[in-house]
């Protein structure tokens, strides 16, 4: 479920990338839902080993390559920017719905399938799983820090001074991002509200059509 969602996230913004006019990413094969051209060593596999295994397992972070562009071809730039931008985080939204209505489906088939309750039940608890790491995925990305999806969108609303100054920050790489969540804990768990609540919402709409035991660990 997280690899498909971070490779899903990738995609839709080279995808996007080529619709508005450039086809960089297109050229290095990111236009794929293959996971392999979207693993970057460090970001996919080095630093999160590094951070599960140096907390004792309480904590990890990663990401997929991020999809290089180039905004000088795109047909109308901002127009372009702000489409390739949203783009991933949007999949990643239409992804949490799309799990939560294939949960609700698998439980209204569950009593044609009855041999199959054992298989149905685990897969609604990877739906969830896909649910939930779907809308994490979105709403961090939207935090406005670069250089994170969000970053993109806020620098469209600045005055051009202001913009630029803004953009600049993405020099610095995850370190902003990594200032954020090290030192400013409360504020990160404030921007990741709408993931609590989007996620509370959907479960409480959902869970009615789940199958098996020990769902009730997910309504606490």
């Amino acid at each position: 479920m997280l690899v498909f969602a971070m490779v899903a996230h990738e995609y839709a913004h080279a995808a996007t990338a080529l619709r508005q006019g450039d086809d960089t990413a297109y050229m290095l094969g990111r236009v794929t839902l293959n996971p392999i051209p979207h693993i970057d060593p460090w970001m996919s596999i080095l630093l999160p080993a590094l951070l599960w295994f140096g907390s004792g397992g309480s904590f990890t972070f990663g990401g997929a390559k991020p999809v290089p562009v180039n905004p000088r071809k795109y047909r109308h730039y901002r127009r372009g920017d702000i489409l390739v931008s949203a783009a991933g985080v949007t999949t990643n939204l239409i992804l949490a719905l799309v799990w939560a209505v294939v949960f609700v489906l698998l439980g209204l088939m569950s009593p044609a399938l009855s041999g199959m309750t054992t298989v149905l039940d685990t897969a609604q608890r990877m739906l969830v799983y896909g649910i939930w790491l779907n809308l994490v995925l979105c709403f961090f990305n939207l935090i406005p820090v670069p250089p994170l999806d969000g970053s993109h969108l806020l620098y469209h609303a600045l005055p051009p001074r202001a913009g630029s100054w803004y953009r600049g920050l993405s020099r610095f790489g995850y370190l902003p991002i990594f200032a954020l969540m090290f030192l400013f804990r409360p504020v990160m768990v404030f921007l990741l509200a709408p993931a609590f609540k989007g996620m509370s919402f959907l479960l409480h709409l959902i869970l009615p059509f789940s199958i098996g035991d020990g769902w009730n660990i997910f309504q606490s």
